[in-house]
């Protein structure tokens, strides 16, 4: 949340355990590394309009390759994110602590104020914009309310709090064996998570949106396709979609071909 300090706190978490830090410029940086930094830089933390949610499948290509850059990044080991999506994202992973940091809107106008040396009317709607651009993001791209607390181990306040006793919370509570204990299958979770996202955006860019066309990510290599489609020039097209995907090694193809009487 804008004016709670939150950037801060994890950027000092980051250092004192030796961790890398990813926000919005080191995401970027890494999806450049992957040759994604074109699909990523048209990602904004907000819902698209109308007419490209209605009328374009790009949204969900940009937003599918953003979070497969998250996985790939998350499933190296030891990091700390900031926003982006990233709590929803790694939710089902065992070994990632989330924290939300939240302050009063007063709190939150006057470090804004103070920060951005700005008036109070305008900090107020920075504010108003920022939560407003990250409700709509999280409501699109994952369907969630974004403050929700059950997406939270912790949730801390920093009208009180001071950075120091933040961060001094989030790392013993990082440190809990809870959260430690992380084996290779949620490891593996991540790379099948990732090789999703590839699949879901290539299927999208190359405009198979079949509704009877399915597939499931068997391994971090693997991949099986089943269902439908309309003919055998369209089936080999999928497999040769899946086969440009560079981190692909096995496809089986369990593809029925219709035929239309």
């Amino acid at each position: 949340m804008l004016g709670t300090n939150g950037e801060a706190i994890a950027r000092e978490v980051a250092t004192i355990m030796g961790y890398p830090f990813y926000g919005k410029e080191e995401l970027f940086k890494a999806a450049d590394e992957m040759g994604l930094l074109h699909d990523v830089e048209k990602v904004q933390i907000k819902s698209p309009s109308l007419l490209e949610k209605f009328f374009s499948d790009q949204p969900k290509i940009y937003l599918d390759r953003f979070q497969s850059v998250i996985y790939e990044v998350a499933k190296k080991g030891n990091a700390v994110f900031f926003g982006k999506g990233s709590t929803i994202l790694l939710r089902s992973f065992d070994c990632a602590l989330h924290v939300l940091v939240v302050g009063s809107t007063g709190k939150r106008i006057q470090r804004v104020m103070e920060t951005n040396n700005v008036e109070r009317e305008v900090a107020e709607k920075m504010i108003q914009t920022s939560d407003h651009e990250k409700r709509g993001f999280i409501r699109y791209a994952f369907d969630e309310d974004w403050p929700n607390p059950l997406l939270y181990h912790l949730t801390l306040n920093t009208d009180t709090l001071s950075t120091d006793t933040a961060v001094k919370i989030i790392i013993e509570a990082a440190k809990a064996e809870e959260i430690k204990a992380c084996g290779v299958e949620s490891v593996k979770s991540l790379g099948k998570f990732s090789l999703q996202r590839k699949i879901e955006s290539a299927l999208l860019e190359a405009g198979v949106t079949s509704s009877h066309l399915f597939f499931t990510v068997e391994d971090t290599d693997s991949v099986r396709l089943f269902g439908s489609v309309s003919s055998s020039v369209e089936k080999e097209e999928v497999v040769r979609i899946l086969k440009g995907i560079k981190d692909i090694k096995k496809i089986k193809n369990d593809l029925t071909v219709l035929t239309m009487r």
